[in-house]
């Protein structure tokens, strides 16, 4: 890779949440393997994102790395409407295997935010094959859900980076966020806004969908699983259905496999993406119940009115397929722990900074909350300059290494972390 390659990226190619005009800079890699990202000039960065929470069993893995060669060599994509496929069949027994009972019926896609539009359609057409016009979803300020125009309605208006797209978008119901956090003492008072919202307009409300346990791009905010459990129970009590976007909390992120087992909880329509391949491919599914299935393909529809191109790639799905078993026969778990207890210990004492208003860590997520905004380009170069991986946004410095990250690599971040901000 050249100067004029670079040139030609920085004039032509559209990188994420950037201007064409003044864009972020953007940084050459040419490899990447375990946990490292090796630049064009040979320069190696320590990768504390799993590029945006996917890559959790870090870069180039020989286990996947056969996996997607093996599938090669029979088919890369065969259309997904009349026909089926081992690694789509082997993809699916494994998902309703390890998802919450009675989730059971999967439906896959490209990516999270077309899971959440499926999620979404769900919802709205298994009131429609009831009779019933039910057309609003209720969901929680400060959430993000994808940039997809379903998606953008129900991530926050005010507080997103979806608030350019406000006129356009279906007006939906929203409250304040639970103020509990993930280790606070509970108090049952943060479910009186949610409660009172659903009280009012029940007949309105097709389905309540949020992000259990961890609102992530919306705010990186971390709150309390029985606020997850009394939504599941108000959702019972009222005949409402649960969605649950695991898209960044699945697969052992939060330290349970589904963030939904936090309060011992299955939703009714489960969203899930980024780690389901490993970081390799895009793929997608949203899973639900019997149940949900059933009501939608006995409406006047007489089926789900939905179909991606490339749903059910057979590359995606034995990468996925594949992931997850590797995921499952570790001890991800006591990994993911000692991640949790070295972000603790290295990451906590910056909570006393003049500049920090707070530090949050749950399972392999660390967070350190800035008073002011940050400026993205300028924090990225001071990374890059100390051989890390870190993108902040907004007032947030955050960290999801990959599983196999090391001590060593993972104290390297931190402290690349602790040195930004102490500058």
């Amino acid at each position: 890779m050249n100067s004029s390659d670079l040139a030609f990226d920085t004039k032509h190619i559209w990188h994420p949440y950037t201007s064409m005009s003044q864009p972020i800079p953007t940084y050459p890699v040419v490899e990447a393997k375990g946990v490292e990202l090796i630049m064009a000039d040979g320069k190696v960065l320590v990768d504390g994102m799993s590029s945006w929470w996917a890559a959790i069993h870090g870069y180039n893995h020989p286990i996947l790395n056969q996996a997607v060669t093996a599938q090669l060599q029979k088919m890369s994509h065969v259309m997904f409407g009349g026909i089926t496929h081992p690694a789509a069949i082997k993809l699916c027994r494994q998902l309703v295997e390890i998802t919450p009972e009675p989730l059971e019926c999967v439906f896959l896609a490209d990516s999270g935010s077309v899971a959440v539009e499926v999620s979404l359609k769900m919802a709205l057409q298994y009131w429609q094959a009831r009779g019933e016009k039910r057309q609003r979803i209720l969901t929680l300020r400060h959430g993000y859900h994808g940039d997809t125009f379903g998606a953008m309605a129900v991530c926050d208006p005010e507080n997103s980076m979806h608030g350019l797209y406000k006129g356009y978008l279906p007006p939906h119901i929203f409250v304040d966020a639970p103020q509990c956090g993930f280790h606070e003492e509970w108090d049952s008072r943060d479910l009186a806004a949610i409660t009172r919202e659903v009280d009012e307009k029940q007949q309105e409300i097709a389905a309540i969908i949020l992000e259990p346990i961890v609102q992530g791009a919306g705010g990186m905010r971390f709150y309390h699983p029985k606020y997850l459990k009394g939504v599941r129970e108000l959702c019972d009590r009222y005949g409402i259905l649960l969605i649950a976007d695991e898209i960044a909390t699945g697969f052992g992120r939060t330290g349970k496999l589904f963030a939904c087992d936090h309060a011992n909880i299955s939703p009714d329509i489960m969203c899930l993406g980024k780690a389901l391949t490993g970081g390799y491919m895009t793929l997608s599914a949203t899973i639900t119940t019997r149940h949900v299935a059933d009501t939608i393909s006995n409406g006047e529809a007489g089926c789900f009115m939905h179909g991606p191109t490339f749903m059910g790639n057979p590359l995606a799905c034995a990468v996925a397929d594949a992931s997850l078993k590797l995921l499952r026969e570790s001890p991800w778990q006591q990994t993911v722990a000692k991640i949790e207890q070295q972000l603790i210990e290295e990451l906590t004492p910056l909570s006393s900074h003049s500049r920090v208003k707070d530090v949050r860590i749950l399972g392999a997520i660390g967070v350190v909350e800035m008073c002011e905004p940050v400026n993205t380009a300028e924090l990225q170069k001071k990374f890059v300059a100390q051989g890390v991986w870190v993108r902040p946004f907004g007032r947030l410095i955050y960290v999801m290494p990959p599983y196999i990250i090391s001590p060593e690599q993972l104290s390297k971040v931190t402290g690349a972390i602790r040195k930004v901000i102490e500058e």
